[in-house]
């Protein structure tokens, strides 16, 4: 049977190696937690159904390498992307500093109106292994005006809550523009599932796959 949606819209998952990326869109497209992952080689993605206050719509989520090597491929897949979900470490301030870095490849490579949420993963450490408070995460959301959450992947906290606040500024921003949804949407969508492949969370074609370093997700 044909799924039916409203919208696609396509989100990028940002942010340094083992920030807990992979882990964040398979627990919120598989409600699952792996405590084991290998790092992604390019660009991964996922899709989700979702029911956006009534409307339906279909967010295509891109898992993207943190790795140096890969940075230049990641850069090419910020065509068309309507959020970014933008994420660091909270027990790694290198992870966190280097959000200055990703903010400006943002602002290079995206579109202007992006929008964009911050994540500051692995809120369920304990106290001596964080590096970075609270705070200092809420104050950079302030100063780039992003939505800021603290999440934990293991403990399943503010998963569902950091997508749907990004969906719904991503319909906001698409209604400040007049992009109203419509059949020519909805079509173009199923078309991307079907060649996609089978299922709303499925992995598509363009997948790169995984392979390098493995090692137990630390999220």
């Amino acid at each position: 049977m044909a799924l039916d949606f409203a919208a696609t819209y396509k989100v990028l998952v940002l942010g340094d190696s083992n920030v807990g990326k992979t882990c964040i869109v398979h627990r919120y497209c598989d409600e699952r937690y792996y405590d084991t992952y290998i790092s992604t080689i390019g660009i991964d993605f996922k899709q989700k159904l979702i029911n956006l206050d009534g409307v339906p719509i279909k967010l295509q989520i891109w898992d993207t390498a943190g790795q140096e090597r890969f940075r230049t491929l990641t850069t090419a897949y910020y065509r068309g992307a309507m959020g970014i979900l933008l994420m660091y470490d909270v027990t790694s301030l290198e992870s966190f500093n280097n959000l200055s870095y990703w903010l400006r490849n943002i602002q290079e490579n995206a579109a202007p109106d992006v929008v964009k949420v911050l994540a500051g993963n692995k809120c369920e450490c304990n106290p001596p292994q964080r590096a970075v408070d609270k705070e200092r995460g809420e104050k950079i959301a302030e100063n780039f005006d992003m939505p800021f959450f603290e999440v934990s992947c293991k403990q399943n906290i503010n998963i569902e809550e950091a997508f749907l606040t990004l969906a719904r500024k991503i319909r906001e921003q698409r209604e400040h523009r007049g992009e109203n949804f419509d059949d020519g949407d909805r079509q173009k969508g199923l078309q991307d599932m079907i060649k996609n492949g089978p299922g709303s969370n499925g992995l598509g074609p363009f997948t790169l796959g995984s392979g390098g370093e493995g090692g137990r997700c630390s999220c």
